[in-house]
């Protein structure tokens, strides 16, 4: 009797962990696609992504550079380098110049084509990796309160 409690015992463990095991790797094979990292300007420049690679880049709206249409461009800085952005589609209503904001998309002859463009939310909100971005390339200043 004992022994075949514990043979039970042995094969429900060997069964959970096939179960978990089979969970992650189609977890996995789920978020492939899914996965868009975030990236600054400079690293951008630094390291090309793919020709296919989709990412976010996040910055600041560069002032001046806002041409508004049915294709929005401006670009997108982190004062060491800019990448210009494309963008069919409506903006937020907090966009403007002079902010922060994360576009997601691809980079294409050297231009970045959002698919989706965020903005802040309030006075003071800047995305967590934009301020991260910023303080690597030692420009980044905290708000006042």
């Amino acid at each position: 009797m004992a022994g075949l409690k514990k043979k039970r015992r042995i094969q429900m463990i060997v069964a959970g962990l096939v179960l978990m095991a089979s969970a992650a790797v189609l977890m996995g094979i789920a978020f492939k696609d899914g996965i868009e990292f975030f990236r600054s300007p400079t690293q951008v420049v630094e390291e090309l992504p793919g020709p296919n690679e989709r990412f976010r880049l996040g910055g600041l709206i560069k002032e001046g550079t806002w041409e508004k249409g049915d294709v929005h461009r401006f670009v997108i800085t982190d004062t060491s380098n800019d990448i210009p952005v494309s963008y069919a589609g409506i903006l937020p209503d907090l966009f403007e110049e002079g902010q922060g904001t994360i576009a997601t998309g691809q980079l294409v002859n050297g231009e970045f084509v959002a698919s989706e463009v965020l903005a802040k939310h309030d006075e003071e909100y800047m995305p967590a990796e934009v301020i991260d971005a910023l303080k690597d390339q030692g420009v980044y200043v905290e708000p006042s309160s």
